[in-house]
């Protein structure tokens, strides 16, 4: 994905290192006036409210399922890179750091304190460029409380990144990982209870 595209401007260019901006005056205005609505019209609601909060971002560029969800003291760094598919949550203090598009699919949980991170530099580069990769969370997926998924990362259908643990690659289909880096633990089996089907 092109860095340009995103609104990201070259650093040698535009001084970010020395205190220059890193995106344009127009993508930051945009992000301003999205930061003020949030902060007067969603972030104090109660939980309950998700489709005021819903329909908010959404009049910001947002994508949402009508049965999507995000709690109010959740923030979102920029709404038109954010997709959410059928019943997928954003819990409450979770940052979406969306640098880069994040796609959350249907039925992906993010849990409380969780921090999905689209954007990083270029630690070699002497300007220490700014770079954005899309993070997509798989269908069924799971990020527990306080684990943080970095720039580029798949979390695939079925997925489970454990509390506090922190994902810099891929983590496969039906797996569980945890830890600092993110290691595969098991599995991850479906049963059913007795009584239901």
């Amino acid at each position: 994905m092109e860095q340009h595209a995103l609104g990201i401007l070259d650093a040698r260019k535009s001084g970010s290192r020395t205190g220059g901006p890193s995106f344009s005056l127009q993508h930051r205005m945009v992000r301003a006036a999205w930061a003020v609505a949030w902060m007067l019209l969603a972030g104090w609601t109660p939980a309950p409210l998700h489709r005021w909060r819903a329909m908010l971002l959404r009049m910001f560029g947002a994508q949402l399922a009508a049965n999507a969800r995000v709690h109010g003291s959740a923030r979102i760094w920029y709404p038109p890179n954010l997709v959410m598919e059928e019943n997928a949550l954003i819990g409450p203090r979770v940052i979406c750091y969306a640098m880069a598009p994040i796609r959350i699919c249907r039925n992906a949980v993010i849990s409380q304190g969780a921090h999905l991170c689209a954007g990083s530099h270029v630690v070699d580069d002497p300007y220490f460029q700014l770079e954005a990769h899309p993070i997509t969370i798989g269908a069924n997926a799971w990020v527990a409380a306080e684990a943080f998924v970095g720039p580029g990362v798949i979390l695939e259908e079925g997925s489970v990144l454990g509390a506090r643990g922190v994902a810099f690659s891929n983590v496969p289909a039906w797996t569980i990982f945890a830890g600092n880096p993110a290691r595969f633990l098991r599995k991850r089996v479906l049963f059913t209870s007795p009584g239901r089907s």
